[in-house]
Parts: C-alpha cells; structure tokens; sequence
C-alpha cells in the first residue's frame, strides 16, 4: 500500500464472522486508504469503545445478539455522538433505513450489494459530510453566541414574504421581551421617530434600488416605554440575477448615550460654562443667521448690543473672583429675564455680554430693551452677605446693508460701547459713521506711535514750577510732545488716552521717565542750587503694576546720581481707585526709596479725602479747572483755599496748576500757595530753551508773555 493512503480508524460492529471477515476484505480493496479495524461482535462492548476511542468511522449492524432496530442506531449516536455512522444490515426496509438516517446514520447500506467501491465512497462521503456537519454547529454556535453576546441587536429581512426576524437584543434595545414583537417588517418602520422617518426612508431605498453599497443610518426610535433611542443601523441586501433585492440583513446598535455625550460636549462647546449662556462661538453663529436673514429680506432688522460691567474689576479685587462670578451668574440670569424668546443673550467673556435682538423696528426699539437692562442691573446683588450694585455702558449697532460679516457689527457695537463709557456709567450709545471715523482715527494713531517710538519721534517739553512768593524756579514738569512726520507738533491730549489703552503706555512711560531723569541731572551739574531742581513726571497706573517698577527706578537713580527726592511722580486719584491695593504696595516701595509721591489734578476724583487718608503723598496739585475759574461768576476761589490750607494741615506741599494771569497769581499769594505753574511764568519749553532760561531767568517777569 502506498506511503500516502490515507489512515482510517474503523469500529466494525458485526456478529457474524464470516460477514465480518468479508467487510474487512472489500476494506483492503479500497484503493489510497489505510483502515485499521477494531472488531465488536456485541453492541454494549462496542458502545464503550466507542466512547473510550476515537473512530473516523462505525460500520454497524441492527440485527445483533444484545440489541436489534433502530434502538441500536440511537444508543450508538447517544455514545458517540460526532463519529459518523454506516449502517450494514441485510433489511432492506425503506422505513427502517429513513429512521435510521433521522437518528444520525449517514449511510444505510445492504451487505449483499456493497463491494470494496462502494463502501470506500460510503466512508469517504461519511466521514466528509460529518466533517461538514460538525464546521456548520461549530458555525453556527459561533453566530449564536456572537448574537447572545454582543451589544447590537441583529435581523433579518426575508423582503418578498415581508417577514423579519430580529434578535433578542434587538427587541431589548427598545424595551421589549423575546415575544412581545411580531415577525413583521411594520414592527420596525412604525416605531421610526416621525423626525427621521424621511431619512430613514430615503437611506434604504437608496441601497434597496441599488444606488448605494450598503445601507447605514442614525435614527430615533420609539421605545415600548415611550422612550426616544437613538439607533445605529447597517443592513446589507442579496439580490437576484436582475439586481432585485431579495433579502437583506444587518445590525442595529444603540447609540443613545453616545448621542447624550456629543449633545452635551457640544452644549459645553456652544455655551458659557460660568453662566449657562451662548457663548462667543454660539452667538457669532446667531448674528451670522440674523444678518443672512436680514440681507434676505431688508425688513427683519435686528440690532446687536454689546456691553461690560462698570468696575467689576473692583469687585474682584476687593471681594475675591468667587463673588465676581456669582455677580456675572446672576447678571446673567437678570439680563435673560428682559428678553424674548428669539432674542440671543450671551456672554463673550470676562465681564462682557452680547445681544442679539431679532424683529425690531428701528433703533428706538433697540434703546427700550436698553432702558430696561438698566432698569434690571440697578436693583441690588445679595452675594454672600454682600450687597453688590452694578451697571453696564452698552453700544447699539443696527442692522444695514453695510455690513457684510457679524464680526464687523459687533465691531461697531463695541465702538458703541467705549463712547458710552467715556459719557459715564449707566449709559448707552448708538453706533454711527462718526464712531467707525472716529476708531478708524484711533487705529492709525495707535500705528503710528508705535512707529514713533522705534523712530524717536517723541520729545520732553519742560515747564516750570515757581515758588510764588520769590518766583524762584523749584523744578520743572515733564510733559510728552510728539513730532508727527505729517501733522507736525501732536499735544498730548490727542494721543494719551490711545497710549493709555494700548502695551505701549509701560514702554512710552519709562522712556519719559528715563530721559527726564537723565535730563534733570544734567541741570542739576550745569546750575547747582539749593535745595535742588526737582523733576515732576505723570506717570501712568500700568506702570504700577509691574513688579519692579521701584527697583527700576532706583538702579535708573543711580545711573544718574539723582537724589530720589528730586523726582516727584505725579499720579491722579483714578489710578489709586482703578488698581487699589496693587497701586498703594508699589506707592509704599517707592516711598521708601524717597521718590516724591504727588496727588495730581486733586480735587476732581471721586474720593479724594479717603485717599489721602490710606496713604500719605507729598504734593498736591490743584487742577487747573479751580483756578482758571476763582474769578468767575461761580467763583472756586473757596474751594482753593480749603485745599492749600489741607495741603498745610497734612503738611503736604501745594503746587496750584494752569496759572494764567496777574489775578490768579495774586489771589494765590493771598491764599499762601505756595508754588504753581503756568504760561504766567512760562509755557512748556524744549530742553535748549530751558538752558537759556534757567542761565538769564534770576527774574520770572523777564519770560512773562
């Protein structure tokens, strides 16, 4: 036999030796199979065999001396239940052999018509479709358990009988129990949410007509307990030799939390998480849906307001950020209160807001939803034992075929918004071309300072400061000019309050620092006096912020061999009240250095007195209004007084400024201030002029113009 036949393990059962002997004889005929026979001549000892060993192959009769029929057949398929089965008999029973094949027989053979090829194929089939058999229950429980176990619920559509199977978990999925649904296809369409039914409907005929590869969608249904699920489906069809579709199956997966999480991550994407409101993306996409809709039909105006707090950052200086965010979260709350349903409040950030007011009929409309925040923002914030009052400077901007983008009327608005703040608090301002002029001036401004600080364009003006009764020259006050390359000399009043809202005020207001610095000490080497000349500098509060402004200006001190008390640096009220404690720490440095610390235009600020009682300044300077106005018919030659003589009371030294005229000068002698400053005794000069004048100025009226 050859090397390569196949091995064949072979239980023959058989109690006839002569028939038995003549099975094994047709085995050894089979051409490329080896058979190794074990032999039982009894039913019960081949059983056990059967079940101890394992047989490609039971070769069985049903007539034997321990057991006859069909009986034999099932005991043999009990013990042994994957080996495969051929009867031998001599029956020639139709209905035998039928029994025999449903208890698990694959073959029923006849002993007188079997030769060595016929039983060879008998085997062969036998053992092949066993093979097969066991493949497909290993198959199938496969899919069984991948059903049972897995998360998506499965069917199957049989199309031209309209029935459908689904899976257990498919029914679970809903809410249902194993016989709670039908087989009928309506069982699934019905329950479809009417909101994607369309969807849903477009997406499978789609692939039943054969315009897509497959069919996929994500769709609400209706859950037995009237619940909305949100379902993942995925089908796929088999189709006839014309295309027709014929039967399709696929999964269905439950992606409602799935869903619950996108909507609540976008939620958080779109919304204010402090407040609860739109945010500045949610409220862009708002204002671009309202202008779309206004360029559609130019009668749907709407208005954009855009506004902050009036001096929140008091309220978290001086209370803590805790207090300022409850503050905007019941702002918040108020404000939504004033508005209708399809208007959008929403809140940009920081202590600012936004609105977007849909259907309006003009501005007037826009200015009563404003008298009506107001209104709101005016009653008082109870927040952890604290009663807290606030306002809010807000800018209109209406809808016009001008604009193109949201950015640009939110642009507008918030132009809007800072001419309401300058008018005060509490107060609102409807944008106009005037404004956008108006920033657009700014902007170029603020380009070109920048440029003038790389080019050097600044220049230090300095004007005197006079004891009044001698008119001897005390110092001089540093005041900042800019040569402009095309407008020629800039007086600060034009440019100031730019620099004071943009980074360049710190880098400006040092270099003003260092070359008055620098300045005063060559004076001081050219005409020594005593005391020495003094140097008065404006100084803006940004600069306190810093950390080392102090240890700045003392290296700056001696790089110079200034005496610190020879600069005074002049500071308003606003700076102490806009920055609080901050301010007052970088005050106590600078004291403690020696700088002279002067109150500047005093008198004109909120809460003069409660200032002068946190902290204690060198100088006060009356403002210039209380002077040019002493001999008027509202005359505040009064008010003058009081402050020199609490100038004198704090022992502080006075220094009246904007002193014009022959009266002023006598009226302040009268009162004893003790120096001022002024076109009286000169305008500001350049630093050559100052040369001059300090070199032939041993008498003041010789400059008097």
């Amino acid at each position: 036999m050859s090397e390569s036949a196949i091995s064949c393990k072979v239980l023959l059962v058989e109690d006839i030796e002569s028939e038995a002997a003549l099975v094994i004889k047709h085995l050894r005929r089979v051409s490329g199979w080896r058979f190794v026979v074990e032999h039982c001549d009894r039913l019960v000892p081949a059983l056990e065999r059967a079940r101890e060993e394992s047989f490609d192959v039971v070769l069985l009769d049903l007539n034997l001396p321990d057991g006859a029929g069909i009986e034999v057949c099932q005991r043999m398929h009990q013990a042994a239940p994957h080996t495969p089965v051929i009867v031998l008999t001599n029956q020639t029973s139709v209905e035998l052999g039928t029994k025999a094949l449903r208890e698990g027989a694959q073959d029923y053979l006849i002993k007188r018509e079997v030769d060595g090829p016929l039983l060879g194929r008998a085997i062969r089939y036998a053992i092949e479709r066993a093979r097969a058999d066991r493949a497909l229950r290993s198959s199938e429980q496969r899919y069984a358990l991948a059903v049972a176990g897995a998360n998506d619920g499965v069917w199957d559509w049989n199309i031209r009988e309209e029935e459908v199977y689904f899976s257990p978990r498919w029914k679970a999925i809903l809410g249902y129990a194993e016989g709670e649904i039908t087989e009928q296809i309506s069982e699934w369409f019905e329950r479809v949410d009417h909101r994607d039914r369309e969807r849903f409907e477009d997406a499978l005929n789609q692939h039943l007509e054969g315009h897509a590869g497959y069919f996929e969608c994500e769709y609400r249904m209706n859950s037995k307990n009237d619940e909305v699920r949100w379902v993942s489906t995925r089908g796929l069809a088999v189709r006839d030799e014309t295309g027709a579709a014929l039967r399709m199956a696929g999964s269905m997966t439950d992606i409602t939390r799935r869903k619950q999480t996108e909507a609540r991550l976008l939620h958080e994407a779109m919304h204010d998480a402090l407040t609860g409101l739109p945010n500045r993306i949610l409220f862009m996409d708002r204002l671009d849906l309202a202008l779309r809709r206004f360029r559609r039909d130019p009668a749907k105006l709407f208005a954009v307001l855009y506004f902050d707090l009036d001096r929140f950052k008091h309220v978290n200086d001086s209370l803590g950020h805790a207090v300022g965010d409850e503050l905007l979260a019941q702002v918040g709350g108020r404000l939504l209160g004033c508005l209708r349903p399809g208007d959008t409040l929403a809140r940009l950030g920081g202590d600012e807001f936004a609105i977007v007011l849909n259907d309006i009929d003009g501005p007037t409309d826009a200015v009563y939803v404003v008298e009506r925040l107001h209104e709101a923002l005016a009653q008082e914030f109870e927040i952890e034992s604290h009663t807290l009052y606030t306002s809010a400077s807000i800018g209109i901007a209406v809808s016009s075929e001008i604009y193109r983008t949201p950015d640009e009327l939110l642009r507008d608005a918030d132009i809007a918004m800072y001419r309401a703040k300058n008018s005060g608090h509490a107060t609102y301002a409807v944008f106009d071309t005037y404004m956008h002029d108006q920033a657009m001036f700014q902007h170029r401004m603020e380009t070109d300072l920048r440029r003038a600080l790389e080019k050097d364009e600044f220049e230090i003006y300095y004007q005197p400061i006079v004891a009044i009764e001698s008119e001897r020259i005390l110092g001089f006050e540093a005041l900042l000019r800019w040569h402009h390359p095309s407008r020629g000399l800039v007086m600060p009043e034009e440019f100031i309050g730019i620099v004071e809202d943009t980074s360049l005020v710190v880098p400006i207001g040092w270099w003003v620092i260092e070359r008055a610095c620098h300045q005063l000490a060559k004076w001081q080497r050219m005409f020594p006096v005593e005391p020495s000349l003094a140097m008065s500098i404006n100084v803006s509060g940004k600069l306190f912020l810093t950390d080392d402004m102090a240890k700045r200006l003392a290296a700056l001190l001696e790089d110079c061999g200034l005496e610190p008390n020879t600069i005074r640096l002049e500071i308003t009220e606003r700076v102490v009240m806009d920055h609080g404690d901050l301010v007052l720490s970088t005050l106590s440095d600078l004291r403690e250095l020696g700088v002279e610390l002067d109150i500047d235009d005093f008198g004109t600020g909120y809460s003069s007195l409660s200032y002068l009682q946190r902290f204690r300044y060198d100088t006060l300077k009356i403002d210039r209004s209380f002077v040019q106005s002493m001999s008027d018919k509202i005359d505040s030659s009064a008010i003058v007084e009081a402050i020199i003589t609490l100038g004198g009371t704090l022992g502080m030294k006075v220094v009246a400024e904007g002193v014009e005229t022959s009266d002023q000068v006598q009226r302040l002698r009268a009162m004893r201030c003790p120096a001022a400053q002024g076109f009286w005794f000169s305008r500001p000069m350049q630093k050559d002029a100052v040369n001059e004048y300090l070199r032939v100025g041993s008498a003041m009226s010789s400059v008097r113009h």
